[in-house]
């Protein structure tokens, strides 16, 4: 017994003796490693990365660029039941320690001895400076440094600084950084509508992004949510009934897909503004980038302009299938690998890749991304019809494993289709403000980044011939000037380049007739005899009155037709000259860039039209105007006045030679828009082609949207005019002034008779 005391008195002096130089030995460390710790300016002057963000003028957001998506938002903004839902789960006794939990690093270590499930022991405190200070690798002696870090940081900050660092700096996954990024992210709102459900949600993913992503992992996310809830009735955040109404709740998640306003094109356009003015900080300090453009009326475009190019690339050769996959008969090793093989086929919006599972002529099966099967037959194989055709070559062929593209039709029918190879744009301005409504710049921003809104040069053809017919108002040329629809034949000097013999585009030629008329048939005949008749050089110099370049409209006959080179973003600033009675306004996207503070930084605001911004005389835009209402009324874009039954929608259709480009420019004295179709790599679109049939469309779709805001409102009646039946003209070039007619003594040709056209077919038959 005696032995025994004696025994366990030594044993206990040695075990306090190590525990004493074990303590003189982290005494020690401590003292070398304290002074040594990394200042933490970071924290208290806490400026994290926020991104670029672009919104709309109706306040949706269009995009944002950055590496973390981030919404920085203080403390005192983020709602109770966020900040509860976090403490719960993170650090219950955040607000009575101070920055070590000690019974919680004891509770972890008993449960370590006893091999039990693990404790977390990290405090809020610890993660933030293990966060932004140390590395992920599990030491002694980075644990030593947590701790430590964790004491000077809670001398420094208050409880309050640090949670807001936490909640605004943690990762959440889906490239979210912090609770009210991760809130828009996964549920679509602001965090300050989350409910207790959605709050228990969003505070289990700190501890692991991707395992407990509700997208990715929902059920998973789901046991680690009614977890959290349990612990804050547990910790009292909430009582019993609170409790079992956030455990009932079904939650709906944002999803992966991008918001439904397309505004890609819109959105880089910004990018380079500001990155341009901002340099590297550009996506890094929370600039807010607002801009002009609606979302409702940008969404209307985006979609009329893919409906018009997807349905002209119907009407195309089919080219066959993307790929093919090789698919086992096993269903369930088929469902694998189709999954994969559509990994490197995304959907294209509405355009969705799917993989064939079987083919004949009457009826195609194919599998989508979601793994849903659809059923093709009928009409919806019709654009495909020559890929299931038994003469079909090896890479054309529509059969099992072939990668194709379906997209639902009006009545909720699939239709087999392809990715269009052509190309468009559509712009759509404010005459007299400039503010650009809405832009798209091409049919695919992930396909193709080329803004062809800004950035394509194209021949505007008949599109151009208003601007020629407004310089003809200034040298006395009136709607009832009476111009010969005639052949004509010029050598290489009156074109620049070889002889040309013009023609009309269907081939006829009407003889004498107004010049309202032949602007509303569109005469090309007509175009050049007045080009010819005011000079080359005069039509050049006017018009850079709307804003085109000289030098991109050589001054040749040629220009008559729309030989030049514009942009459709010139187009729609050219026509708003005539559409806001003559004044040249230039384009305007942003209209205010504020930092994270919501302080601004730089505004633009629209400026009133003034006199000394005028370009053209009022009257030559009223006249204009008239003529192009003629157009839209009885001429080559009737379509317009069949389908709105209104008289204030006025524009010109466009195609050039050899069907190359379509066009369609066209306005209501608030709104002017400029479509335009054609590939990349200039070639013919189709002999039937034009720009009434193709560009015409989209501009009628979108503007039955954007009409229905504007109320009809004819210009008014500019002085200096005087009336001659239901046409204006110049006063000045009142009756017995003024060019009244033009080429009269050129003859058309006469049709041939019936003896001359037989003579002609007997030579045809030889």
């Amino acid at each position: 017994m005696h032995w025994t005391v004696r025994a366990l008195a030594w044993l206990a002096g040695g075990l306090m003796a190590g525990a004493f130089a074990v303590l003189i030995v982290v005494s020690l460390a401590l003292a070398v490693a304290y002074p040594n710790l990394p200042p933490i300016s970071g924290l208290t002057d806490y400026r994290p990365k926020l991104p670029l963000r672009v919104l709309s003028s109706d306040g949706v957001l269009l995009a944002e660029f950055g590496e973390e998506r981030r919404r920085f938002m203080p403390i005192g903004k983020i709602p109770k039941v966020m900040q509860d839902a976090v403490l719960a789960i993170e650090d219950a006794r955040f607000y009575r320690h101070g920055g070590v939990d000690y019974l919680g690093v004891i509770r972890a270590g008993l449960a370590q001895f006893n091999k039990a499930k693990s404790q977390g022991a990290s405090t809020i405190t610890m993660q933030v400076a293990r966060n932004f200070y140390l590395s992920t690798e599990k030491t002694f002696t980075r644990k030593i440094y947590e701790i430590l870090l964790a004491l000077k940081i809670e001398s420094l900050l208050s409880k309050e600084q640090i949670l807001e660092v936490y909640m605004n700096q943690i990762y959440l996954g889906e490239r979210a950084y912090g609770f009210a990024a991760a809130s828009e992210i996964y549920f679509g709102k602001p965090l300050a509508e989350v409910t207790i459900a959605e709050a228990a949600m969003l505070a289990g993913l700190p501890q692991a992004p991707s395992a407990y992503n509700p997208i990715s992992n929902p059920q998973r996310a789901a046991r680690r949510q009614q977890h959290i809830i349990q612990r804050m009735q547990d910790n009292d955040f909430i009582d019993a009934a609170q409790a079992a109404e956030a455990r009932k709740q079904v939650l709906t998640y944002r999803g992966n897909e991008e918001s439904e306003v397309h505004a890609e094109y819109v959105a880089e356009t910004v990018r380079q503004l500001i990155q341009s003015q901002y340099g590297d900080e550009t996506t890094t300090r929370g600039l807010v980038v607002h801009v002009t453009v609606n979302s409702a009326d940008q969404i209307a475009a985006y979609r009329a302009l893919r409906r018009g190019l997807l349905n002209y690339e119907r009407r195309q050769v089919y080219r066959g299938p993307e790929a093919y996959v090789d698919l086992p008969s096993d269903p369930k090793e088929m469902d694998i690998r189709i999954a994969e093989a559509l990994v490197d086929h995304p959907d294209n919006d509405e355009l969705k890749a799917a993989v064939v599972t079987e083919a004949s002529p009457r009826k195609v099966l194919a599998v989508l991304q979601t793994g849903d099967t659809i059923t093709v037959a009928g009409d919806g194989l019709k654009p495909v019809a020559s890929g299931l055709s038994d003469k079909a070559g090896p890479k054309v062929q529509i059969r099992r494993g072939a990668v194709v593209r379906a997209i639902k039709g009006t009545k909720g029918d699939w239709v087999l289709t392809q990715q269009p190879e052509v190309e468009g744009a559509m712009v759509s301005i404010e005459p007299a403000t400039g503010a650009i409504r809405a832009l798209v710049g091409g049919f695919d921003f992930d396909k193709n980044k080329f803004n062809h809104v800004v950035q394509a040069w194209r021949q505007p053809g008949s599109s151009f011939k208003p601007f020629i017919y407004s310089a003809a108002l200034e040298k006395g040329f009136t709607p009832l000037t009476v111009v010969n629809d005639a052949p004509l034949f010029f050598d290489a000097g009156a074109t620049g380049s070889q002889p040309w013999e013009p023609k009309n585009y269907d081939g006829k030629f009407e003889g004498p007739m107004p010049l309202k008329q032949a602007l509303a048939k569109s005469k090309n005949m007509v175009s050049i005899r007045i080009l010819q008749s005011i000079g080359t050089h005069y039509a050049q110099s006017w018009i850079t009155h709307f804003g085109f370049d000289a030098d991109k409209h050589p001054a040749y006959l040629t220009m008559a037709l729309g030989a030049g080179s514009v942009t459709p973003l010139q187009m729609a600033s050219g026509y708003s000259v005539f559409a806001n009675g003559g004044y040249r306004v230039n384009p305007m996207l942003i209209t205010r860039v504020t930092d994270s503070q919501g302080r601004v930084l730089q505004e633009t605001r629209p400026v009133e039209l003034k006199e000394s911004m005028r370009s053209i005389d009022a009257r030559n835009a009223f006249v204009m105007t008239r003529l192009l209402g003629e157009v839209t009324r009885a001429g080559t874009a009737a379509a317009v006045q069949q389908t709105f039954r209104r008289p204030d929608l006025y524009g010109k259709t466009g195609t050039t030679n050899d069907s190359m480009d379509a066009w369609f420019a066209g306005y209501h004295p608030d709104l002017a828009t400029v479509v335009w179709i054609g590939y990349d790599t200039p070639r013919k679109l189709g002999d039937r082609e034009t720009g009434g049939g193709l560009a015409l469309p989209v501009w009628i779709e979108y503007m039955q949207h954007a009409i229905k805001r504007l109320p009809p409102r004819e210009p008014v009646v500019p002085e200096g005019l005087i009336r001659s039946g239901s046409d204006w003209i110049y006063d000045e070039y009142g009756p017995g002034a003024g060019v009244s007619s033009l080429g009269l003594d050129e003859k058309v040709p006469s049709p041939p008779s019936e003896n001359e056209r037989n003579s002609i077919l007997d030579l045809f038959r030889r």
